[in-house]
Parts: C-alpha cells; structure tokens; sequence
C-alpha cells in the first residue's frame, strides 16, 4: 500500500508539472485547447512513471503501460491535428469569458488534473502485485482493443467526412455515426474498462472501480457534450432530427430503422 501511495504522490507531481507547462504555453497564446492534447500525455506519463517506479508482475506491467501509452499519444495527435488552424475551442472562451484564466484554472485544468489521477488508478494499481490470470489478460486486451478500434474508426469517419466541402453544414450519420452521436466517447469508456480488467488480478486492482465508472459518466455526460450539442442544433438545420433517432452514447439501431 506504501508503494502504491508513493506512486500517486509522484504521478500528482508529474501531472502537476505537466498541467503547468501547459498552461503557461496557453497564456502566451492566448488560447487554451492545449489543455486537450495533455489529457492523453497525462495518461501516457502516469503509465510510463508508474512502470518505472513499480515492481509488481512484468507481463501486467509491460500491457497497462503500452496499452495506455498507445491510446493516449494516438488521442493527443489526433486532438492537435484536428485544433490546428481551427479557432479556440467555445468551451474555453466561454469559461474564460465568465471569470478570465483564474477560472479556467480551476473549472478546467484543477478539475481535469484531478480527474486524470483518478481514473489512471486501474493503471496505477494494476502495476503493483502478482497480476492478473493468463484468461483475464486477455480478456482485457480484447476489451481494450473493441474501445481503441471503435474510437479510431469513428475519429477517422467524422475526419474524412468534414474534409469533403460537399459535406459543409451537413450532419454526420453514416458509419459509426449512425448507431450513437459520440463513438468516440463509447471507444474512450471502453478502453478504460479493459485496463481496469487487466488491473483486476489483486484486490486492490479490483477496488479501483469507480475509476472506469467514472470516466463513463464524464464522457457520457460532461466533457463539453451539452455544449456541443448545443451549438451543433444550433448550426446544423438536420441536428435535431439526427438527435432524436440516434442514441446518445450507446451504440444501437436508430429509432424507426
């Protein structure tokens, strides 16, 4: 338990420091969507800390690290590339509108630094003890993998679509996009549960539940979802109906299909 304590005191410094640096990059800027591509950095340097600092079972060890690592460095390309030439995200310019950067601070980057501590415990955790069985392994990685493909496809969809001019004002609802409005936020759940299976072979891996709950409700009902939808009923004269046949988080037919 000492270890484990150890670790998150030195992951909290290392996310500090990380949210920081961010966050003087962004005052110079005078824009802070950077604060998106750290949400995938943050994850991948708890991994990589915590795998260096532990000293549980290699083979758990080796996949909570990669498996993490891989999913949050392909998230943070993907963020950046998609921000760039692209003006700040109505998320922050909102908030920074109601009470400048010391809001934002704490609504945004206290809040997302918490978050992130909080949900990396299965990778934390998982790390420290005997690992898990041969078949739950396994079973994570298959979980893990069906989240990480499904939130790959749909970014890549979404991507290719609004790169056609022919698609300008149009809504989105082919593919993935068809069975839920954010296949994205469904990969992002998924993946989470599959390193909390690969953390479940001791008790204290077992106890770090509420992590992947957590992340599940974030994406299903924060992370700028309200707004989003918001502005896209807004902007997008199809939205509503899109809206009223497609699910908002799990994938299922559309209504009247």
């Amino acid at each position: 338990m000492r270890e484990v304590l150890v670790n998150l005191a030195v992951c909290a410094g290392v996310v500090a420091v990380l949210l920081a640096v961010v966050f003087a990059i962004s005052v110079r800027r005078d824009r802070h969507d950077l604060i998106d591509v750290a949400w995938g950095l943050g994850f991948t340097l708890i991994a990589v800390t915590t795998f260096v600092l532990s000293t549980g079972d290699l083979a758990t060890r080796v996949l909570l690290t990669v498996l993490t690592a891989v999913w949050g460095l392909r998230l943070a390309v993907h963020i950046g590339l998609h921000s760039r030439g692209r003006p700040e995200d109505r998320r922050y310019v909102e908030i920074r509108s109601r009470g400048g950067n010391v809001r934002l601070v704490r609504v945004v980057y206290l809040t997302q630094g918490a978050v992130m501590l909080l949900v990396s415990l299965p990778v934390q955790v998982g790390q420290y003890g005997a690992g898990a069985p041969g078949w739950l392994l396994g079973l994570g990685v298959a979980v893990w993998l069906v989240g990480f493909v499904f939130e790959s496809v749909g970014d890549r969809q979404l991507r290719r679509f609004a790169a056609d001019p022919a698609n300008r004002g149009r809504v989105l609802d082919s593919g993935l996009w068809r069975y839920t409005r954010h296949p994205n936020y469904v990969g992002d759940a998924t993946v989470w549960w599959g390193l909390y299976l690969l953390a479940c072979g001791t008790w204290g891996g077992v106890a770090t539940l509420p992590a992947p709950v957590v992340m599940t409700v974030v994406l299903a009902a924060g992370t700028g979802k309200p707004l989003t939808e918001r502005h896209l009923a807004r902007s997008r004269p199809g939205y509503a109906e899109y809206v009223r046949r497609t699910s908002g988080f799990l994938p299922r037919p559309p209504r009247g299909s």
